[in-house]
């Protein structure tokens, strides 16, 4: 499997943005990956007022690094990049090494609604 990590940078970033960041990709990018061609998952994570990021894994190098070099031509223009305010700062290709699923399952889906912790 292969890679790519695109991250914003959040410290400049206004305020209410986190929240605007979420709403977004629960309301509209959740669905625009589900089922893309050539992805095996993304993941968004975000360190509130640091960082956004969104992390693929692509099922051939082929997937990931044609994706990579669309992305890379139209980032500062990206949706992300309009709530933030600003380009991406990195934009990173890797290997995956391994995926373990856990005795809890694979879940797909919108995680929760604000940054508060997990309970369990």
């Amino acid at each position: 499997m292969y890679g790519l990590t695109v991250r914003w940078s959040l410290v400049d970033a206004g305020a209410g943005v986190d929240d605007e960041l979420r709403e977004y990709v629960h309301g509209t990018s959740l669905e625009r990956f589900t089922g893309l061609p050539g992805l095996r998952f993304k993941t968004w994570r975000t360190r509130p007022g640091e960082w956004f990021e969104g992390t693929y894994v692509f099922a051939t190098a082929e997937a990931r690094d044609a994706f990579a070099a669309d992305f890379a031509t139209k980032a500062a223009g990206s949706p992300g990049s309009a709530i933030i305010g600003s380009a991406p700062v990195l934009q990173e290709t890797f290997d995956v090494v391994a995926v373990a699923e856990g005795a809890d399952g694979f879940a797909a889906g919108p995680g929760p609604v604000s940054g508060a912790a997990d309970p369990g």
